[in-house]
């Protein structure tokens, strides 16, 4: 998943790292030229100098690619602004500023910003809970946003279909907690079996929804 990151302070510089290491494809655009050589040279990601707010600098840095648009920066009006632009002129489904002061939350929401938030952590769990997998459906967020609860149908390329659950490489940070069945519902235990159009609700860590959606073939 390709992500447009505006700022490259601290906040921007670890929410690009955590995303590559979800293996998504972050850029950063950062005004300052020095920050961009130093982002550029310990992440190896694209980074772009330039004002995150003017449309010829989106450009540049390819929005038009991008599944998200995150604004970091340390200026909550220039946060706006970029995630407006995104939105408006380049149609980005997907627009999530930080606010660095909360009251400004319900004016980011009111002026179309889709989530607007305080943390570098938050914000990268909030990339993989909303836009990571489609077929993927989040019910609820747990202890704070750390975790969630998903649900989705076991596609037809799912490879370990009849497996049971203790021969399944399920990630360590989720676990399987209903299967739907042609109408019945399954408490799993470790030899139930899993089969192409289960449909499962699972707890998983919000770190660990590339792996589940890995194993499944999401």
């Amino acid at each position: 998943m390709k992500v447009i990151i505006i700022g490259g302070g601290k906040v921007g510089y670890y929410l690009a790292k955590t995303l590559l290491e979800h293996h998504h494809e972050p850029r950063i655009i950062e005004i300052n030229k020095q920050k961009c050589e130093k982002i550029a040279n310990e992440l190896d990601i694209p980074v772009f100098s330039g004002d995150g707010t003017m449309a010829t600098v989106l450009s540049l840095a390819g929005i038009e690619e991008a599944n998200v648009f995150v604004s970091v920066t340390g200026q909550d009006q220039n946060n706006l602004i970029a995630c407006q632009l995104a939105k408006n002129k380049f149609n980005i489904s997907k627009t999530i500023a930080r606010i660095n002061n909360p009251k400004n939350s319900y004016i980011f929401k009111q002026l179309g910003v889709d989530i607007s938030i305080s943390t570098t952590a938050n914000i990268a769990n909030m990339i993989e809970r909303e836009v990571d997998v489609s077929e993927i459906k989040h019910l609820a967020s747990l202890n704070r946003g750390q975790a969630s609860i998903i649900e989705f149908e076991v596609p037809k390329k799912f490879k370990y279909s009849g497996k049971t659950l203790l021969d399944l490489p399920t990630p360590q940070d989720s676990i399987i907690v209903t299967v739907s069945r042609n109408g019945e519902l399954i408490i799993p235990r470790g030899n139930t079996e899993i089969f192409i159009g289960d449909m499962l609700v699972m707890i998983v860590k919000d770190t660990a929804i590339h792996e589940v959606g890995d194993l499944f073939g999401l």
